[in-house]
């Protein structure tokens, strides 16, 4: 198709349709499909794929030495009829897939909501009639925002926070994000005075804010909020008379101390409008499930349930998935198994992996949850700007062969910050990423020592940038890199980069 008849074309579609507001080709979602495409050869050919930034799923798949996805594996074989698919429960076949009622089956309902509980301790419980279904936390969270905020709204975030609330809140609602700038002052903590920094801004801009959104568990950072904060937020939005969107996908993936404590735990001992608060929840992290595409709006406003449940039309669970995952999750004994499994190993990984980058100098912000850690090389930068943030990152993705995700990308207000995943990926390839950290950190200290005769052995440590730019002249051949998405995005853009990385390990 001619330029001048793509054009045409393209004035016949919907602002929407013609928007790069989904980011879809970005190397954030390319590296997605290009996953997808080459993990069955990870780590077994020249040309398998290393990853450490794109956690479409919270764990590997059993050939990848997962944490404990061989757990739901076990139980699906040991419960044939939880499956229509089966001799034992072909039985249930038509009056399952014959169900289209949007609120979903009362069992699944059920099964959510006991989960829910258990993967907060328990302290807490839910009510079945409040969980409404959506298409994963995508769904999801762009179900909130249609149910809260109207296009031009805002609503306050945090940062850093995930790359694609750009486009789950707002690609398709109109609805704005302002930042929430935190720093590694008192390790990016929300605090009361930001909060009212970023809403005053957003007032003075005629910024019309609806809310504030937190994750919590955070993501990047892999840390949780803590009691007193809790209930400073809701404070802020109770003056304010604007909502609390609290996503809390990761809330099962808590590996060590404090104890997590969920928004619901904090309103049952507070004075607050309820109305005002709303949970995204989804089994992609949890569980490990993202395909399943099981997404939940948990909300205390009645209005937003009834209006919730009617758009859910657009995005439902399956009722096969339904149908399954309700019976699974409604097993007590699995349930508890799987928890305290997947606690334990991750509790082991963090602990492997993040003691690796000690031993070489690096150092990551201290978490108790999530998939990944908070990585500070801001020591290693050339030029302490998010300039230099892109040129140290190309370096590790080009040179070194490592799949991480610059903090600019999370609209972290400090360069020098990337996360990286640890979940994802089997023991063998932990070892493969730790070697080629003591290889790149390695040839630094080596061509640093050139430029400059070090008497202390920890001087090198501030030193190494010096090095980088002798670095970036030359591959780890040793490893044979190879880069398949060379095409990079600005440092601010909504999605993280992530260019892939072909290796011979």
């Amino acid at each position: 198709m001619g330029s001048s008849s793509a054009t045409e074309n393209r004035q016949l579609l919907s602002k929407i349709a013609t928007s790069e507001g989904h980011g879809e080709n970005s190397p954030y979602f390319d590296g997605g499909r290009r996953t997808i495409e080459t993990h069955s050869t990870q780590l077994k050919t020249p040309r398998g794929l290393f990853r450490w930034v794109l956690q479409k799923t919270r764990f590997a798949l059993e050939k990848f030495g997962d944490l404990s996805f061989g757990l739901i594996e076990d139980w699906i074989k040991k419960n044939p009829r939880a499956s229509i698919c089966t001799p034992e429960g072909v039985e249930e076949f038509k009056n399952v897939a014959i169900f289209q009622d949007y609120h979903g089956f009362p069992e699944f309902r059920k099964a959510v909501a006991t989960f829910m509980s258990k993967a907060r301790g328990g302290r807490v419980t839910f009510d079945p009639n409040r969980v409404v279904m959506s298409g994963g936390a995508t769904g999801a969270n762009e179900l909130v925002m249609f149910c809260l905020a109207d296009p031009g709204d805002a609503f306050l975030i945090p940062s850093p926070y995930y790359p694609a609330f750009y486009r789950d809140l707002g690609w398709r609602t109109g609805v704005q994000i302002v930042p929430v700038d935190c720093d590694s002052s008192n390790n990016f903590k929300i605090t009361k005075e930001a909060l009212e920094a970023a809403y005053e801004k957003a007032q003075k801009n005629n910024i019309n804010v609806k809310g504030l959104i937190i994750t919590n568990p955070s993501n990047p950072l892999g840390t949780t909020l803590d009691r007193d904060t809790l209930e400073s937020l809701v404070e802020f939005i109770n003056q304010k008379n604007i909502h609390l969107v609290c996503d809390e996908i990761y809330a099962a993936t808590v590996f060590s101390s404090p104890t997590y404590t969920c928004i619901s735990e904090v309103i049952q001992n507070m004075n607050c409008n309820p109305n005002l608060i709303h949970i995204v929840y989804s089994l992609s992290k949890d569980m490990g499930l993202p395909g399943l595409r099981v997404g939940i709006v948990y909300s205390y406003n009645d209005d937003v349930v009834n209006i919730g449940r009617k758009m859910s039309s657009f995005g439902l669970v399956s009722s096969q998935t339904q149908h399954m995952l309700g019976s699974m999750l409604l097993d007590e004994e699995f349930v508890a198994r799987f928890l305290e499994t997947s606690s334990k190993r991750l509790a082991k990984r963090h602990g492997v992996f993040t003691k690796g980058l000690e031993e070489v100098g690096i150092n990551c912000l201290k978490s108790n949850a999530g998939l990944f850690c908070w990585m500070d090389l801001r020591r290693l930068l050339e030029d302490q700007t998010f300039d230099g943030e892109m040129v140290l990152w190309r370096v590790i993705v080009n040179e070194v062969g490592l799949n991480v995700s610059p903090g600019s990308s999370f609209k972290c207000v400090e360069p020098g910050w990337f996360r990286v995943c640890f979940a994802n990926m089997d023991d063998e390839t932990v070892e493969v990423a730790l070697k080629r950290i003591r290889k790149f950190v390695g040839q630094g200290k080596k061509a640093q020592d050139q430029v400059v005769q070090v008497k202390s052995p920890k001087r090198w440590k501030s030193n190494l940038r010096l090095s980088f730019s002798s670095l970036s002249t030359r591959r780890f051949d040793q490893e044979g890199v190879n880069v398949l998405s060379p095409h990079m995005m600005s440092p601010h853009s909504p999605m993280p980069h992530s260019p892939l990385v072909r290796a011979k390990t």
